[in-house]
């Protein structure tokens, strides 16, 4: 089909009302000489291809009109087989260009002598007038282009829209409904027929377009409560403003998702983290074995399980294997450190916030850890660094299984495991009034005590060959074991960071290590240099250390021999086996400073 096809019935009204204004006959041809429109003699003949039309083919390839005052005798005519005997008697031919491109011609015809002399006298005004209808012609031919590029556009964009697994939304200024995906009737239930062009407000309330309007940019994951005939959706919205020519807002665009679809995606992309089970768990040792078996035994019940051991025996290890190993094993397993966030920021956190309940709390608010963690298992690490306020909120979750976000007003339920774990004296920072003996109680329902590193030395051979090899792959590595000293000092070591600082110190030595085993001098120092200050004076006069005291004087040893500077702590805690942010807080707890402050020691990095 030509492009004048596509408005063949405005040709002929055009080309009518043209023949009864002047008096003459019109006809309009396009590209490929077919008659598109056609009045007088030449009206039967529309719809047909002209047989010579060399006018036509000449205005069509030089997009110049053109006046043939005595058709049969001009050059054009000359090689025609009608020469002298044309049944026009004159012409003037017009090329229709619709943007750049000629796409047809528009023809004012003479067939008598009256119709000859109205050309012939009145040519230039004719020229002028047959051009204007050329053009509106052209122009009648862009816009149905426009329109249909338009409506597949629209077609395109609707198809996209159904694609999309959101609700998407779009009203105008005044709120009518202009869009309404297949999403959005599924998500809603209502019909797209129903509700486009009506008021959104009609239908849905407690979806905040308009305001939307208001709002440069609309707003991100808001929030919302939408009540859609009697039902109460949970969705978490985003809006944007459609602009108009002059910068202004015409309309809103909204998508919305279904706020537990929103946490099913969390879930699987925390799900994506690697999953530990008790084989991954390294040891033969009587304790290590008769923790997994005890750990495994529980792991299908849904009690809260509180992990206590020092730093670096590995309690999220544990924590982790016995969600793969419960009923939970495909819901999510959410870890928070208590003792490595601030308790303004831990709160919300784990409870979550509303829109504005403080500044610069995000548009829509946000869920917690525990809601994140529904129908999951949440791991609370260091729960004895958590304040007694927070506490408090913690017992009310263990008691009710509810939870209330910072700012708000109403009860989430939660279906949720709690596993807690510390490396403190919970029950003497119970006699010290630091930590509640009603959560205490709530917490350890199911103990778990992890013993350390050096109550179980059995183990620390198998760690070393586990660590060893899993270092020599992933460094490129050869070594095939280690040296009898070597290998003595670390079963003489008391492994203050116990396996933590047993992995670093494997790192370390593979690193450093350029022949077939691991020598002695390829140890960190403090395995070098065999027992710790902690095990060097494991008594005082005549009574054992605590577990406080042990660390604390683990902790001065270590920087006294490393530097009391930021360097040295980062040295320090390295050697420790923990991380820099827990040197500092244990410094700060038990209020250590350096016996001489001008007087640093500073030492080569192993």
């Amino acid at each position: 089909m030509s492009r004048l096809d596509q408005v063949k019935e405005d040709c002929q009204r055009v080309a009518e009302a043209i023949a009864a204004a002047l008096g003459v006959e019109v006809e309009v041809i396009d590209l490929d000489l077919v008659r598109v429109a056609g009045t007088g003699k030449v009206r039967n003949d529309v719809g047909s291809r002209l047989l010579r039309g060399l006018v036509n083919k000449h205005v069509l390839r030089t997009s110049q009109p053109i006046f043939i005052k005595e058709a049969g005798y001009h050059p054009i005519c000359m090689s025609c087989p009608l020469t002298g005997s044309c049944f026009y008697k004159a012409s003037i031919v017009y090329p229709i260009i619709a943007g750049q491109t000629v796409i047809g011609t528009i023809s004012l015809i003479a067939f008598s002598e009256e119709q000859k002399i109205t050309l012939c006298s009145r040519t230039e005004s004719l020229m002028q007038f047959i051009g204007r209808m050329a053009d509106l012609v052209a122009a009648k031919v862009l816009e149905i282009e426009a329109l249909r590029e338009k409506m597949i556009m629209a077609s395109q964009v609707n198809a996209v829209m159904d694609a999309v697994d959101e609700g998407v939304i779009a009203i105008n200024s005044d709120g009518i409904v202009t869009h309404f995906n297949l999403s959005a009737e599924r998500m809603f239930n209502i019909p797209r027929k129903e509700i486009l062009h009506q008021p959104l407000e009609n239908y849905l309330t407690g979806l905040p377009l308009l305001s939307a309007l208001r709002q440069p940019g609309g707003f991100t994951s808001r929030e919302c409560f939408v009540q859609a005939r009697g039902r109460r959706l949970h969705l978490l919205v985003t809006a944007r403003p459609i602009m108009g020519s002059d910068g202004r807002p015409v309309g809103v665009v909204a998508s919305a998702r279904d706020f537990k679809e929103t946490q099913k995606l969390a879930y699987e992309i925390m799900s994506a983290q690697k999953v530990f089970t008790f084989d991954d768990i390294i040891g033969e040792s009587r304790a290590i074995k008769e923790l997994k078996a005890r750990a495994a035994k529980i792991a299908g019940s849904h009690s809260t399980v509180l992990i206590t051991g020092e730093s670096g025996t590995g309690k999220e290890i544990f924590a982790r294997a016995i969600h793969a190993a419960s009923p939970r094993r495909n819901k999510p397993f959410v870890a928070i450190n208590c003792g490595a966030i601030p308790e303004t920021l831990l709160e919300s956190e784990l409870f979550g916030y509303e829109e504005g309940a403080f500044t610069g709390a995000r548009k829509g608010g946000k869920p917690g850890k525990f809601e994140l963690a529904n129908h999951g298992t949440i791991f609370l690490d260091e729960i004895g660094n958590m304040s007694l306020y927070l506490q408090a909120k913690l017992l009310r979750v263990l008691q009710e299984r509810q939870v209330e976000r910072v700012g708000g007003n109403r009860l989430i339920p939660v279906d949720i495991r709690i596993i807690a774990a510390t490396n403190s004296n919970l029950e003497e920072m119970i006699a010290r009034g630091r930590f509640r003996e009603d959560l205490y109680y709530r917490l350890s329902v199911i103990p778990l005590y992890i013993p350390p590193l050096r109550e179980r030395p059995e183990d620390i051979k198998l760690l070393l060959e586990y660590y060893r090899e899993h270092y020599n792959n992933l460094l490129g590595k050869k070594i095939r074991g280690y040296t009898p000293r070597a290998e003595k000092a670390c079963l003489a070591y008391s492994w203050p960071g116990n396996v933590r600082e047993l992995i670093n110190a494997v790192e370390y030595a593979v690193n450093l290590e350029e022949g077939e085993l691991i020598d002695l001098g390829s140890l960190p120092r403090p395995v070098q240099e065999g027992s710790s200050r902690m095990t060097a004076v494991p008594t005082r006069e005549g009574r054992w250390l605590t577990l406080e005291q042990m660390e604390r004087e683990a902790i001065i040893g270590a920087l006294n021999h490393f530097g009391w500077n930021e360097k040295g702590k980062i040295k320090a805690a390295r050697a420790l086996g923990i991380s820099r942010a827990t040197i500092y807080r244990k410094i700060a707890k038990y209020n250590l400073f350096s016996s001489s402050p001008r007087k640093e020691t500073f030492t080569r990095d192993h």
